[in-house]
């Protein structure tokens, strides 16, 4: 399995945010970066600089206006990265076939969002659905507008001397997935920060009182249930990233919800997937519906069975 984290570019500020943040990735990692684009048969269409949908091509000038795209991104960060490998590579395939295969063959897939201000192109909001659902290796998403400094600590003169916010992993259950979690330790010791678990469960009937709220001495009792079973389950995580500072937290309510407060003061958001088809397909949970939506900083989905 190769080790190159690959970028999906169209050209918006979303597909460029995401480029910029898996080239940082691609240097935690130590890995190289391969930025690709697909050109399907059809006429294309595309979106400028500043999100704007722009007239169809036909084939012949999509092709040299993406050839152009990536290498005015590839110019871009190698700039601002010297010494990170980069690679370009336009695919001549339907986007969810070619970002699939992208992601099949890397470590890391990473795309903008559409979910915080996207706009149409091979990079929509349906496209990046289809991949998310389908994708065999962990993919990210990664808002428009991100900046580096937004996934460090504030305080500190510049991202480079500030330390990482956290890495969040959500759970909806203390019975853990080792690709998910050995993922999320990962990317904590890769940043050299914490690791905070939130366990999230819906209410039951049982645990409201009879005005309809939450009833607070239950309330502690389950959360304290769930935390003392997150923490034996994580105990031999500890273990193996010994420097991962690991907290749980145990929440009663809508996970997504709970999930989104947290990506605020998060670098990064890790969230399960399980690979599950549908009568029309592959599909996402609804809580990686609304965190893909709706969290301000990068999500990873890391499939699992």
């Amino acid at each position: 399995m190769s080790r190159t984290v690959t970028a999906g570019l169209n050209g918006s500020p979303e597909s460029l945010s995401a480029a910029e943040w898996a080239a940082g990735e691609a240097l935690l990692r130590d890995a190289p970066l391969r930025l690709v684009h697909a050109v399907g048969p059809e006429p294309y269409t595309y979106a400028d600089p500043g999100g704007v949908p722009q007239p169809p091509l036909g084939p012949d000038e999509g092709a040299r206006w993406a050839d152009h795209m990536l290498r005015e991104a590839e110019a871009t960060i190698a700039r601002r990265h010297p010494g990170l490998r980069i690679t370009t590579h336009r695919v001549t395939e339907e986007p969810v076939p070619a970002l699939l295969g992208a992601a099949g063959e890397s470590d890391l897939l990473v795309l903008g969002s559409p979910g915080l201000g996207g706009v149409g192109g091979f990079l929509g909001g349906s496209v990046v659905r289809a991949v998310v659902a389908g994708s065999r290796r962990p993919v990210v998403l990664v808002r428009g507008g991100l900046r580096p400094e937004d996934e460090h600590r504030p305080g500190a003169a510049g991202p480079g001397a500030a330390p990482f916010r956290d890495v969040v992993l959500g759970l909806n259950s203390a019975a853990l997935d080792d690709t998910v979690v050995g993922f999320a330790c990962e990317a904590a010791s890769q940043r050299a920060t914490g690791l905070r678990v939130v366990l999230g469960r819906s209410p039951e009937l049982p645990y409201y009182d009879s005005g309809g709220d939450l009833n607070a001495e239950l309330h502690d009792e389950l959360t304290g249930e769930m935390r003392r079973g997150l923490t034996e389950a994580l105990e031999p995580w500890r273990q193996e990233f010994p420097g991962v500072e690991v907290t749980e937290q145990a929440v009663i309510g809508r996970p997504g919800s709970h999930l989104v407060e947290a990506s605020r003061d998060a670098s990064l958001v890790v969230i399960g997937h399980r690979r599950r088809r549908t009568p029309i397909g592959a599909s996402t949970g609804p809580v990686t519906h609304a965190v893909l939506h709706h969290a301000t900083a990068p999500v990873a989905v890391v499939p699992h069975d």
